[in-house]
């Protein structure tokens, strides 16, 4: 479905030197820096899959997303969507694309809800009857219908966001970018977009490719993740795979009846507070259950508890936190 192939996209950024001879310097001999935003990405995403695609502020992922949808042209490289180049066929590729933008939104601020529903219908071309149908199916996911007499402007940011999906996808897009879109929404509007990024995938098969900081959206979505750092791929696979690689450990947290905590000798006591003791090991090195016995040996055992790790340790470690 997409093909992103020895993608790369650098600015030129006007260097300065300080104080007032600096000023004077750079307007008559300018000087100028090549910045690699994004530096030769590979990858291939295929039909119906849900693709987190992670990184820190700064990492590139915004203008990796803007160059896949068309609104930047890449320095190198290219982006084919269903077997077409983005920046030479724009126009036939943008029908199969919906893009959301959670820092922006598509509507128009001075009509109804409505009213940007049916500027988009025509738009894009879409027939009386598909476009009925495709609302009342976005609807049943989101109840975009209680809030589409509204004017955009008196909008809460959740009723925008959902506006916002629902307008990505009145054409019927085979791919869909959503680009932070949970930025600034409350749980009830997190848990609607999740629902809806769910079922448009589980209905039409529709490629998702979602940039978030929100560890929970990644963690209920995405089978696989791609992290990219400085512009540069870092990771790219299977996330309980990664998880398994970076963070092979789990963590055992033991509540004695006193503070006394004893050692073990296989496992890394990483905290110790009061009569609560967290010991860290290897998953291939030993079981919870062969350590749990061998703590209770020592010293009489109050409560346990495991805890895996997850999705925040491994981007501590991609980003080297």
């Amino acid at each position: 479905m997409i093909d992103v192939q020895d993608l790369s996209k650098d600015y030129m950024q006007k260097h300065k030197d300080p104080g007032l001879s600096g000023a004077l310097k750079g307007l008559v001999k300018p000087e100028y820096k090549v910045v690699h935003a994004v530096r030769d990405l590979s990858f291939h995403i295929g039909e119906g899959e849900i693709v987190g695609f992670i990184g820190p502020n700064g990492a590139g992922k915004s203008t990796t997303i803007k160059m896949m949808s068309g609104i930047l042209t890449p320095t190198k490289g290219c982006v084919l969507i269903d077997g077409r180049d983005i920046t030479k066929h724009r126009k036939e590729v943008v029908r199969n694309i919906g893009v959301v933008f959670g820092q922006r939104t598509q509507l128009n601020w001075d009509l109804r809800l409505g009213e940007s529903f049916e500027l988009l219908k025509h738009i894009y071309q879409i027939r009386q009857a598909d476009y009925d149908r495709t609302l009342d199916e976005l609807d049943r996911i989101l109840g975009i219908k209680e809030i589409i007499d509204k004017p955009v402007r008196q909008m809460s940011l959740g009723q925008r966001v959902k506006g916002d999906l629902v307008a990505s996808m009145l054409h019927s897009p085979k791919v869909l970018f959503l680009d932070e879109p949970t930025i600034g929404l409350d749980v009830s509007a997190k848990f609607a977009l999740r629902k809806f990024i769910k079922e448009i995938n589980r209905v039409r098969k529709t490629a998702v490719i979602l940039t978030t900081h929100d560890l929970g959206d990644i963690q209920e979505l995405c089978e696989r993740i791609i992290i990219i750092n400085h512009g540069v791929m870092m990771e790219d696979g299977n996330l309980s795979q990664i998880v398994d690689r970076i963070a092979p450990y789990k963590t055992l947290v033991v509540e004695y009846y006193d503070e006394e905590a004893p050692e073990h000798p296989l496992c890394e006591m990483i905290l110790h507070e009061g009569n609560v003791a967290k010991y860290r090991f290897l998953k291939n090195d030993l079981t919870a259950a062969e350590t749990i016995a061998d703590l209770s040996k020592v010293k009489t055992i109050k409560d346990v508890s495991i805890e895996e790790a997850g999705i925040d340790d491994i981007i501590k470690v991609a980003y080297g936190v």
